[in-house]
């Protein structure tokens, strides 16, 4: 009995541990457990062309954290399609495949390259700014988040997962606008945005200022928003941010999550996807469920 099975917008995963985007190599992956083991993999974020990322520094520590502002390098979706793919896809793992733009153009030329490969879900990712709109990131509101996803709608017919960002002042309502224009899932949250300043040359320790923090110091917030985002849609929802723990990943699910991403823990415990999963398989056990699925959205709210 696989109690760990999960069927999220019409795809099926073996487990609930997915690897967060921007987080996991697969190549170097496979030094610490067999990748077959994941229920999914987010790949890192792609871009129409090719892209170099912001100048260093880009990435610094903070307290139960790490800021980064590496600018979705990477090198393209054609070379993602033509060199990474085939691989991944041999791993009996879902592969989802992370799309970035600056104009809406750009993210339906590359959801077009990929809609005829074997990516098995689309997560759009609409923390990126929108170059049209001032630098105003895709999902800072609800008609813009709206607006990109009702576009990218019509360029797939794969399952489209929403990826959102927690620097809104309604999560539940952007949610709900992206759940209005055709998404089949929603994944929050995205990094939050943060700063540090080096009081030696007084500059801020990233070259591009501010950054985007993850891990441990965000999760707090992260699980508040899925459990909002929950109670806001009836699509299904991954959640992510700070997860380092399967006690933590138990909490997701108890707010409304059906699955997770795990990110920044990789950084610290490469091991930790493999963990949580062991962990997530004997909670399961101990509490006589048959599928872990049962205790999704059942935290008793005061």
């Amino acid at each position: 009995m696989n109690r760990l099975s999960v069927d999220f917008a019409g795809v099926h995963f073996k487990n609930p541990i997915i690897t967060a985007s921007g987080t996991f190599a697969y190549k170097s992956g496979e030094e610490f457990f067999p990748l077959s083991i994941l229920g999914g993999v987010s790949v890192k974020g792609m871009t129409l062309e090719k892209r170099d990322g912001n100048p260093p520094p880009r990435i610094a520590e903070s307290a139960s954290g790490v800021l980064n502002s590496v600018g979705i390098q990477n090198p393209g979706v054609k070379y993602f399609v033509e060199n990474e793919l085939f691989a991944l896809k041999h791993e009996d793992i879902v592969v989802i495949a992370n799309v970035a733009g600056q104009t809406i153009d750009d993210y339906k030329k590359t959801v077009q390259i990929l809609d005829e490969t074997a990516v098995d879900i689309i997560e759009l990712n609409i923390s990126c700014p929108n170059v049209k709109e001032g630098g105003i990131a895709f999902g800072a509101d609800c008609d813009s988040a709206a607006e990109i996803t009702r576009a990218i709608r019509k360029e797939t017919k794969k399952p489209l997962m929403v990826k959102l960002t927690p620097n809104v002042t309604s999560i539940a309502e952007i949610a709900k606008a992206v759940e209005s224009q055709g998404a089949d899932a929603i994944s929050l949250i995205n990094t939050l945005l943060g700063m540090r300043i080096d009081i030696k040359t007084k500059r801020p320790v990233l070259r591009n200022n501010m950054g985007g923090l993850s891990g441990p110091a965000v999760f707090p917030v992260a699980l508040r928003m899925v459990w909002q985002a929950a109670n806001a849609v009836k699509i299904p929802v991954c959640g992510m941010g700070g997860i380092s723990s399967w006690e933590d990943a138990v909490e997701m699910m108890l707010a409304g999550a059906k699955t997770v991403q795990i990110g920044t823990a990789m950084l610290r415990n490469p091991l930790a996807p493999k963990e949580i999963i062991a962990g997530l398989s004997h909670y399961a056990e101990e509490n006589n469920l048959k599928n872990l699925q049962e205790i999704c959205g059942t935290v008793k709210a005061w």
